[in-house]
């Protein structure tokens, strides 16, 4: 059941992005910066349902079976795709803060093309900090091994966690939570101009009747 259940949500997501990744390139009237983010997102979540789900049904098994090798690619693979969707996660909420909280200035500041050079950058990065930390495991695969079936590797714990997970995520919330505030403060100041033009309106109406 658990074997069932996880390939479900395998398929269901490397369904849903294609037809995301499918949308977005079909369409030209789709071909906006923050969809450009969207499809990066959505190509690093494909490869998420059809690389890092998989394999991870693999590691639930109590023995490895696909070598060394293998296993240390694997957990490249794992780490540049996980990496690039919080990347992408990030920028989406710089391109959200920009279009919030500076509107005026969003169609010459997030641009198609600085878009596209921030979506590579953010590809680079990832392959770049993937190797990066995995170094030692690519040069000699299997060393960390205890017993053979295993599939274990040696990761810089608190630079991956600080540089993947906390930066990012402290990021976001703080982009998010001034991106709320900024709108709350639109929203009230668009009622306060409904209600000022209605009693306007009611006023005009009221006079003229009379």
């Amino acid at each position: 059941m658990i074997y069932i259940l996880l390939s479900s949500v395998s398929l269901l997501t490397v369904v849903l992005n294609v037809l995301v990744i499918i949308s977005i390139s079909h369409f030209r009237q789709l071909h906006t910066p923050t969809n450009n983010l969207l499809l990066s997102l959505a190509v690093s979540d494909f490869l998420v349902g059809l690389f890092v789900m998989p394999f991870h049904i693999f590691l639930t098994e109590p023995c490895w079976y696909l070598g060394d090798m293998v296993c240390v690619l694997n957990y490249v693979l794992n780490f540049i795709i996980v990496c690039s969707s919080v990347v992408n996660m990030v920028l989406i909420s710089v391109d959200r803060y920009v279009a919030i909280c500076d509107p005026l200035h969003y169609p010459t500041r997030i641009t198609p093309n600085r878009v596209q050079i921030c979506v590579v950058l953010c590809w680079i990065y990832c392959v770049f900090y993937s190797f990066l930390v995995l170094y030692d495991n690519l040069k000699q695969p299997g060393r960390y091994n205890s017993c053979y079936g295993e599939c274990v590797i040696y990761v810089v714990g608190a630079v991956g966690i600080v540089l993947v997970f906390i930066i990012p995520i402290t990021a976001i919330i703080i982009l998010y939570v001034r991106v709320f505030v900024v709108a709350v403060s639109q929203a009230r100041a668009m009622r306060s101009h409904i209600a000022a033009v209605t009693l306007q309106r009611s006023v005009t109406v009221t006079v003229k009747k009379s």
